[in-house]
């Protein structure tokens, strides 16, 4: 399914402010932190194609109750057809307010998932 503006999307910086609406769109965080380590990526198949690559933390109530899994899916569907093409690779963090905070008081890094 398109996004609105998914069409127009041209460069690092749009892609960002693209990921960042759809995600405040649909999930109104409380938090939410994109970093664009396309960079690192130079050379890479998918940086070649003129995909990115994202890390994103997404805190939102709207995951409560919900799995790892379902929380992911439903970032992947906000996205649609920009995954594979616009954005090659996406690593997700997405907890919910609680969480948040209950891993930010034991010293967690913002966006790295499980390290």
């Amino acid at each position: 399914m398109k996004r609105p503006g998914y069409a127009t999307l041209a460069g690092a910086q749009h892609r960002v402010q693209w990921l960042e609406d759809t995600l405040r769109r649909g999930l109104n965080p409380v938090e939410l932190v994109i970093e664009d380590e396309s960079a690192r990526h130079v050379g890479h198949a998918g940086a070649a194609g003129g995909g990115g690559h994202y890390r994103v933390l997404i805190v939102s109530a709207a995951f409560r109750g919900q799995s790892r899994v379902a929380r992911q899916r439903a970032v992947y569907g906000l996205l649609g057809e920009a995954v594979g093409t616009t954005i090659h690779a996406l690593a997700l963090r997405t907890l919910t307010p609680e969480e948040w905070k209950t891993q930010r008081g034991a010293g967690r890094p913002e966006t790295r998932e499980g390290e």
